[in-house]
């Protein structure tokens, strides 16, 4: 089993900037595929980036791409989001996945571990 839980949302004025933290346990995580996801207000859970716990490339949804940095914290056992230059359509609440897989994609129906979410909103 794995649980997933994020921190680090917040209000913030645009052009600033915002670190999510998603804290990982309960089993090991090599060769997991942790993601990224956000969900508007009225809109689908939408894919924000992914990256294997082992290491890799990662990947962005073209939307963040150049804005959003996903990196792993070994100590601590967290991945984080690091996000700049927030637009206020970036507002969203942000969930962390997972899922043991090789490649789950970037489908939200492909990810099986799922954190609570924050909130981030950006005002403009």
């Amino acid at each position: 089993q794995v649980q997933l839980v994020e921190s680090g949302g917040g209000l913030v004025q645009a052009g600033g900037s915002l670190r999510l933290s998603c804290a990982a346990s309960g089993r090991t995580f090599s060769g997991v595929v942790m993601a990224w996801f956000r969900q508007a207000p009225g809109k689908e859970r939408e894919f924000v980036g992914a990256r294997s716990w082992s290491g890799g490339s990662t990947d962005y949804a073209d939307s963040v791409k150049g804005r959003f940095t996903i990196s792993r914290d070994n100590a601590k056992n967290t991945l984080s989001l690091q996000m700049n230059s927030l637009k206020a359509e970036d507002t969203a609440v942000y969930y962390c996945a997972a899922d043991p897989s090789p490649l789950p994609g970037v489908e939200a129906k492909s990810y099986d571990y799922w954190g609570q979410g924050t909130q981030v909103t950006v005002s403009s």
